[in-house]
């Protein structure tokens, strides 16, 4: 340097190359070389120096705004390297002493972070090996990836801890699974058992089917039926294929011992079904009764009491369901026309029958009219509606019930048409 051409405070030129002077334990350093003058050259490093203090000011601020101000410390190791080898001239100490300040602050907070951190992990180490030994495999799984998602969202802990606790979470994890794999793997074995099983029961059906001897068969499909019962549960839509193959044959051998012993068969009703049936006769005589008002009342407790029967769905009887439906929507219908004639006509009971008779189908015409109409506006929307939607549901129930009371008068209102025609009015 005694030799140097030209000298700043951080740098000087000498033998035509520009050299910022040393600092700390760093010796000088030649950072560029003169081009045209050595004032030039050095005042153009010079300037470069404001890139440095702006990159130092620019991470401050950024750190200053952050939330997650730990994640910085790693640009700022990134900065000071960068730092030690930027060609510029100028004070680099201030700007070195400056990254030291942050990086304490830094450094200290993810410290305070990573404790925190530290105890969630713990606490959700200590729930998950409270969850992780149960057998409920489905409420476990839901509540481990529950648990899972909560740790993946908690930052690091320090790099010590991290192998241990890590470790330790993933080996309940991977427990846990792998229980529940072999769990299904073993009922998989087991419902194959059962499936090959019952494979083996619709062939010995079959086989019993084809015997001549009708005594011999019997008493093999009775105790094929008994061995079905006992096999055990498999998934259902598999088991009702089979069953429906293994009943084809076993009554297939009863119905030709029945028929050889000249046994009849009495069909057996599941009593709901039964008390369902005497309510649809009784509905339907009402709607016969005279008294319409008081058959109106009594239809009522009827419908309570459908409802209060709990038939499961593969047994209910649909004809069945829609004759006492019927029966009940007529006797509702019947009762309401006869309000409105017992209103308009307060000497309906004087008319004569065909008097009566011409009454009320003006009067049902006129109420088929209105309630049409009133269906019409009703279904102008209803093709945007959506039926897994439950408002959007129950306005299209809405709907059906209007079409069902528009079909009901019009049937009532035919019936009071024949009756005009048979009287020969």
């Amino acid at each position: 340097m005694e030799t140097a051409s030209l000298v700043d405070e951080y740098g000087y030129v000498k033998d035509g190359k520009v050299f910022l002077k040393g600092y700390h334990n760093y010796p000088d350093r030649q950072i560029g070389e003169v081009k045209r003058t050595e004032q030039e050259a050095l005042d153009y490093f010079k300037n470069r120096f404001v890139i440095a203090q702006n990159k130092v000011s620019q991470l401050e601020q950024e750190v200053e705004e952050a939330q997650n101000k730990g994640s910085y410390l790693t640009k700022l190791v990134q900065l000071r390297k960068k730092l030690l080898g930027f060609d510029a001239i100028g004070d680099f100490i201030p700007l070195l002493e400056r990254l030291d300040d942050l990086e304490v602050v830094l450094t200290d907070l993810i410290k305070n972070n990573q404790l925190k951190n530290l105890e969630i992990k713990r606490a959700l180490l200590a729930e998950t090996e409270e969850v992780a030994s149960s057998n409920d495999w489905k409420a476990t799984a839901d509540a481990l990836q529950e648990i899972k998602a909560k740790w993946i969202k908690t930052g690091p802990v320090d790099k010590a801890m991290e192998t241990e606790i890590e470790g330790r979470f993933q080996e309940l994890l991977d427990g846990f699974f792998q229980r529940r794999r072999e769990f299904f793997n073993e009922q998989n074995k087991v419902i194959q058992e059962r499936l090959n099983q019952y494979d083996d029961l619709i062939r010995l059906a079959i086989r019993a089917s084809r015997n001549q001897d009708l005594d011999a068969a019997y008493q093999e499909v009775r105790r094929l039926n008994n061995l079905w019962k006992q096999v055990g549960e498999v998934p259902i839509k598999k088991s009702g294929k089979l069953y429906k193959q293994f009943k084809r044959f076993t009554t297939m051998v009863f119905d030709k011992y029945n028929a050889a012993k000249g046994i009849v068969i009495k069909k057996r009703v599941d009593p709901r079904i039964e008390a369902q049936m005497k309510m649809a006769d009784e509905a339907e005589r009402l709607a016969k009764q005279k008294d319409i008002f008081q058959a109106a009342e009594r239809a009522k407790q009827l419908l309570n009491s459908w409802k209060e029967v709990k038939v499961p769905f593969k047994l209910q009887d649909k004809q069945l369901n829609e004759r006492f439906r019927a029966a009940c929507d007529k006797i509702f219908e019947l009762s309401y026309l006869h309000r409105v004639l017992a209103r308009k006509y307060p000497a309906f009971d004087l008319k004569s029958q065909s008097e009566q008779l011409r009454t009320k189908i003006r009067e049902m015409e006129y109420l088929i009219r209105r309630e049409k109409s009133d269906l019409q506006i009703a279904q102008q929307d209803a093709g945007m509606l959506n039926p897994e939607n439950e408002q959007d549901k129950m306005i299209l129930n809405k709907i059906n019930t209007q079409k069902r009371k528009v079909a009901m008068k019009e049937s009532i209102l035919k019936e009071f048409q024949s009756q005009l025609t048979a009287a020969g009015y």
